[in-house]
């Protein structure tokens, strides 16, 4: 097995917390109208489409709209700012600093939407202390896409033997395995710190 060099995180679920019903919530709708807005939109099997970034703000409000006409106004008002859909975790930049101090490239390949990146800036700040990634809505191309692990590979100039994905969505660490890299499902920090530490070989 190859050294590993290089740590790529995803950020939603890792990095940070990304919302679902509770972004609904907190922008004070009912428990019922949060459901329903959630199953038309982050729940509805279109959300890749908002990562993806192929049909801009519009395109993909027509497409969450369509889940539920009858709560099209709602729908638009409740996206027309996201701020708050991704939330900062504490946990972040110094799992970062220790990773880069200890000598290794941290890259992030992460799902989000170019609305999200704008609104919710404050969110990532962890993003200046890596050294790089892709967000999913600039070369169009979301995981699991095979192309999408490909372009971070060919980017940075990644051996895939001695890097480690982290992830907490098994099927997309699926495509990491098939092009070489060793991965970390993550299902909580302590339980990714300590497999991380394992495969980096500090246990």
């Amino acid at each position: 097995m190859a050294k590993i060099t290089t740590v790529i995180f995803d950020i939603g679920g890792v990095l940070t917390d990304y919302l679902e019903r509770e972004f609904y919530v907190l922008k004070g709708y009912s428990q019922e109208m949060a459901d329903r807005l959630c199953r038309a939109t982050m729940r509805s099997g279109r959300w890749d489409e908002f990562d993806l970034g192929r049909l801009g703000q519009r395109g993909i409000l027509a497409v969450f709209q369509q889940q539920d006409p009858e709560i099209a106004g709602e729908i638009e008002k409740a996206l027309e700012d996201v701020h708050g859909l991704v939330q900062k975790r504490d946990t972040a930049i110094p799992w970062i600093r220790k990773l880069r101090k200890d000598g290794y490239r941290v890259l992030y390949l992460s799902n989000f939407s170019e609305q999200a990146h704008r609104q919710c800036a404050d969110s990532l700040d962890f993003v200046g202390e890596t050294d790089g990634g892709i967000f999913s809505f600039q070369p169009h191309l979301v995981k699991p896409d095979p192309a999408i692990y490909q372009l971070l590979i060919d980017q940075f100039g990644l051996v895939p033997e001695a890097c480690v994905f982290v992830d907490d969505t098994e099927k997309n660490l699926a495509p990491a395995r098939a092009l070489g890299m060793q991965t970390v499902h993550y299902l909580s920090q302590e339980q990714a710190e300590r497999d991380l530490c394992r495969l980096l070989g500090r246990i």
